[in-house]
């Protein structure tokens, strides 16, 4: 069987992979920076003492991101690609923005 033959398997065996919206309450400072080069990890943001991210496939590479670090709490929840990547508006361009929704 030639490579080509095994593109359309690949492809749609990449767009089953689970998606997980996380977030990690840390004892002092989140290891942001590890957790950015973590294979399958994406949209990054820290809060504080909280780390929220998108992990793509296997929480593998994340949990090895936090090890050395305390973790208070952990959340996952399934999300799908299309519906992680819209973003509610900031409290500051809501404010600015009188049209926008708040809810």
């Amino acid at each position: 069987m030639s490579a080509l033959g095994l593109l359309p398997r690949l492809t749609s065996m990449t767009e089953e992979l689970p998606v997980q919206r996380v977030e990690v309450d840390f004892v002092g400072t989140p290891p942001v920076r590890a957790v950015e080069r973590a294979s399958g990890v994406s949209e990054v943001e820290v809060d504080g003492a909280t780390l929220r991210c998108l992990v793509l496939g296997s929480f593998q590479p994340f949990l090895e991101a936090l090890r050395g670090h305390e973790v208070i709490s952990l959340t996952s929840t399934s999300t799908s690609l299309r519906r992680s990547r819209r973003r509610r508006p900031s409290p500051d361009a809501m404010a600015a923005d009188p049209t926008t929704e708040r809810g």
